[in-house]
């Protein structure tokens, strides 16, 4: 019902009757007016309404007088039209997701081509990366950002298919790169054996595999053997079989999950835990001291939010700032010998090699260090995660799998390469340069054909 003002000198109102189906046709507020300009005279069509507000009419008036008023050829002002539709009252208004975080792409593509570097013996490249200017590595990074893309990918399916889901994607997730990992061990054999073995075949650790097939690869395939530079492949095929129960207590208890999670690194440096390898025993990632770095990624996820103004405040930065600083000083006092009185010999000495293989604490206050010196300095949209560059870091972390395994072939054949043609400076500078360009090309195919391999 739509109450108008009656003429003079009345001082009461009219009621006109227009049925819902009138205005069915559009959620904006509606202004009508007839096919002529000529004014609307309320008296001279009374008839065709309700006279007053004391008047009963019976459902066929009603009907008729609506019919009526449906009969005028009513139009919308053309502004009205162009103007889009407001949500009704109440509405739930609209959920736009942020969209990936471009950061965490970028992150893995760099410690993929800085892995790449390192894995060339004697490379003058690896002078571009993180191993010589601090405690950790690129290891630390892969890792950490490992877990907190498989906390998103996993708690999305949770949200989508439930824990059905879940458990799927990671047992295809763990069977992708456990294949990988057996493929990759075929393939360094072959490549060595092309190459005629010798020195290569010591320092890729396949000279047993060359020499002793058939038991080798038994020890392979339960993933107690792994040749140099496959070392992750094994630790995240169980990584991945673990997560999803991981996850369900991350979502339960983040901060208890990732006390247990300490507990076990504190562990490990305690009594010396390890798993059983073979042939010597020896884990160059220690899988009880490296799920730290991923549940840790996986923890900032689900529970974390509430530490994040704690990790970007101005003490912490200033404190990573200082062991920053402290830690360059004593990475470069291994490769270059400092005045004594800017660093003292016991340092260096006493820091040596610090330990790898159990993620040594130093590493992880390290590696503490540079995240929360690049979390400040790099917003999430900064501009220049659009640059070429950048954009080819973020083809390789969205393609980590084939583009690490990738790495470790092209790092295998540079190293053939220096010893068999030329160890010059201008060779290594073009291997370094040339693997980078073909890890980006093949993620940039890998992207144009829409298919990422297994």
């Amino acid at each position: 019902m739509m109450m108008v003002p009656a003429s003079a000198p009345r001082s009461s109102f009219e009621m006109v009757t227009i049925s819902s189906l009138d205005l069915s046709h559009s959620r904006q507020p509606m202004r009508w007016r007839p096919d002529s300009d000529a004014p609307f005279d309320l008296d001279k069509h009374r008839g065709r309404v309700a006279p007053n507000t004391d008047t009963c009419q019976t459902p066929a008036e009603i009907e008729r007088n609506a019919k009526v008023l449906r009969g005028r050829h009513l139009q919308l002002q053309p502004e009205l039209l162009a103007t889009p539709a407001k949500p009704l009252v109440g509405a739930l208004p609209e959920l736009k997701e942020p969209g990936r975080d471009l950061r965490i792409d970028a992150c893995r593509g760099i410690a993929l081509w800085f892995i790449y570097l390192d894995h060339i013996p004697n490379n003058i490249g690896s002078w571009l990366t993180l191993r010589n200017y601090g405690f950790s590595d690129s290891a630390e990074v892969f890792m950490f950002v490992s877990g907190v893309t498989c906390a998103l990918a996993y708690g999305k399916a949770r949200s989508r298919d439930g824990w059905t889901g879940v458990i799927s994607r990671t047992l295809w997730r763990s069977w992708d790169i456990y294949v990988a990992f057996l493929l990759l061990t075929l393939a360094c054999a072959i490549m060595v054996y092309l190459a005629g073995g010798g020195r290569v075949a010591d320092e890729s650790n396949t000279r047993i595999l060359l020499e002793h097939p058939g038991a080798t690869l038994a020890h392979a395939v339960i993933l107690q053997y792994r040749p140099v530079n496959a070392d992750v492949l094994p630790i995240f095929v169980v990584y991945h079989l673990l997560f999803a129960p991981l996850l369900w207590l991350l979502l339960r208890a983040p901060n208890l999950t990732l006390g247990a999670s300490l507990l076990l690194y504190a562990l490990v440096h305690v009594f010396g835990w390890t798993v059983p390898a073979w042939p010597n025993n020896v884990w160059f990632f220690n899988p009880l001291a490296w799920q730290l770095p991923v549940v840790l990624g996986a923890w900032c996820v689900t529970g974390g939010k509430r530490f994040w103004p704690l990790v970007t405040s101005r003490t912490a930065l200033v404190l990573a700032v200082l062991y920053l600083a402290f830690s360059l000083m004593i990475a470069l006092s291994w490769s270059i010998k400092p005045p004594e009185a800017l660093v003292p010999q016991v340092l260096p000495k006493l820091l040596y090699q610090v330990n790898k293989s159990d993620l040594d604490p130093l590493r992880l206050l390290h590696f503490f260090a540079l995240a929360i010196l690049v979390v400040r300095l790099i917003p999430r949209n900064w501009p220049g995660l659009m640059t070429p560059v950048m954009r080819g870091a973020i083809r390789c972390g969205e393609n980590s799998l084939a583009i690490y395994c990738l790495g470790v072939l092209l790092a295998l054949a540079s190293h053939i390469a220096l010893l068999n043609i030329s160890d010059a400076l201008a060779m290594q500078i073009a291997l370094s340069l040339a693997g980078i360009m073909v890890l980006i090309a093949a993620a940039a195919l890998l992207n144009s054909i829409r298919v990422k391999p297994k």
